[in-house]
């Protein structure tokens, strides 16, 4: 039976409907990346300007869970089928940032809560994403280590906070588990994305980057609640993982360069987590290893990431939105689809 269209729809309904199918599948990545810059600023001690990007993130959090709903009640088939793309991940990783924002600004009830969505939504998207696996690789692939990496972050700070311990351990477990899943997306990775991706490609680093971020902030809570000795090999890891990621940075920074990518494409905030995670995974790394440098290098970071974010947030808002006067509910191509792969 054919699906019913969101032409169809009546008034505001169909506006509504409308709207939801223009929703790409990695919408989440906006969560994502203003997310991580307002944990950059929160850790570079610009709380007031951190809260306000707390507030775009948790604003476009609420608004997509909403589009997303509406597009499963509306749209069940597209919903199935985007679900089995690397790109639903986003949405995994987008609440678990926001959770640990919230979590960091002392509101452990949110992050609990919002580490729960999150747990529930990760095995259910992995599942079929892995199912579909489509090589060689492209940027989003790496979203299947970003998405598990997201919750061990988050558990690591809730256990801080709650000072429980056995979420430092599931934390470590999940730190291993997303690694293991970036070493065997790297080995199938199409090196020419760098040159050819729209915006996704820099999660190849940015990947790495959040897996520092796990590590620092696991040996950080292991430290400090006198587990797992202390979080004396973590410290180790901690810092061949933040060496690994940095390899990363020059090459994006060239090929960014020398491609010349101007135009807006929502993959783009698939740019601005990586360059945020940067800055993150530096503070955190920086504390965990004692690397005085490293949390020098995030502050100035920080507003690197900042200024990244606050073009793509213009670039997107200067697009048109024909949304409510036209009757097409096709997506614009973005981090998932296969037009780059």
């Amino acid at each position: 039976m054919r699906p019913r269209s969101v032409q169809r729809q009546p008034g505001i309904v169909g506006a509504v409907m409308r709207l939801a199918g223009t929703v790409p599948p990695g919408g989440g990545a906006v969560v994502m990346g203003v997310g991580i810059v307002s944990i950059d600023l929160h850790l570079a001690g610009a709380e007031a300007l951190s809260r306000v990007l707390l507030g775009i993130a948790a604003a476009a959090w609420v608004l997509l869970g909403l589009l997303l709903t509406a597009r499963l009640v509306g749209d069940r088939p597209r919903f199935a089928a985007e679900a089995r793309l690397p790109a639903s991940l986003t949405g995994v990783a987008g609440t678990a940032v926001l959770g640990t924002r919230l979590a960091l600004l002392g509101w452990s009830g949110a992050g609990l809560v919002l580490l729960a969505v999150a747990g529930l939504l990760w095995p259910a998207l992995l599942g079929g994403v892995l199912r579909h696996w489509v090589t060689p690789t492209v940027g989003v692939s790496f979203m299947a280590t970003v998405s598990t990496e997201s919750l061990a972050v988050l558990l690591a700070v809730l256990s801080l906070a709650t000072r429980t311990g056995w979420a430092v351990v599931l934390a470590v477990v999940l730190l291993a588990m997303g690694t293991g899943i970036y070493a065997t997306v790297v080995a199938r990775f199409d090196l020419h994305q760098l040159v050819r991706g729209r915006g996704d490609h820099w999660v190849a680093g940015g990947a790495l980057a959040i897996c520092a971020l796990a590590c620092g902030t696991v040996t950080l809570a292991a430290r400090d609640l006198h587990l797992l000795g202390g979080g004396a090999a973590l410290r180790g890891a901690t810092a061949a993982l933040w060496i690994a990621a940095v390899a990363w940075l020059p090459l994006l920074v060239a090929t960014e360069l020398v491609s010349r990518r101007v135009l807006y494409d929502t993959r783009r905030w698939a740019t601005v987590f990586p360059v945020g995670m940067y800055a993150a995974c530096s503070f955190v790394a920086g504390s965990a290893i004692g690397w005085r440098g490293l949390i020098d290098f995030a502050r100035v970071w920080s507003w690197v990431a900042l200024a990244v974010s606050a073009v793509v947030l213009l670039a997107m808002l200067w697009q048109p939105i024909p949304l409510l006067r036209t009757g097409s509910a096709r997506s614009p191509r973005t981090a998932g689809e296969p037009a780059e792969s």
